[in-house]
């Protein structure tokens, strides 16, 4: 490898890094030696960052080519009853119910399965309490 080439491979790597812009950390990193420094219409000049549609942090390394960073956190400890969802005008992960995608999965009640009632053992032996003293009572 040549010298210039192996010092603009190497400002690439640097531009990518420090081209976070406080978005987010980036998660997964792809480079094209091909790609050219346009998007959405628009010319960018070497240094020059933009996001694309999938929430990618992409990055003019002119002339050597484009690098692109994911910028989105996934989650990936939740209950099997939730699903992430992506905000496309934000780029923010939430995590949402999958069975009614406009209520939101809310840390600290992974116990509440809406499908199954609640399925931890010390709520689901109160709730047969609750209802084994209705019935003596009625």
């Amino acid at each position: 490898m040549q010298i210039p080439v192996f010092l603009c491979v190497m400002a690439a790597v640097g531009l990518l890094l420090g081209a976070g812009g406080g978005l987010a950390a980036p998660m997964e990193c792809h480079f094209d030696s091909r790609a050219q420094c346009e998007f959405g219409g628009r010319r960018y000049s070497l240094g020059d960052s933009w996001m694309d549609e999938a929430c990618m942090q992409c990055t003019c390394l002119h002339p050597v080519g484009v690098g692109c960073c994911q910028t989105v956190h996934h989650p990936v400890d939740f209950p099997a009853w939730c699903e992430v969802r992506v905000e496309p005008v934000t780029c923010r992960a939430s995590l949402v119910q999958s069975t009614d995608p406009r209520r939101p999965c809310e840390p600290g009640h992974a116990h509440l399965d809406p499908g199954h009632a609640h399925l931890d053992p010390g709520h689901a032996h109160q709730d047969s309490g609750h209802a084994h003293q209705d019935q003596l009572e009625s």
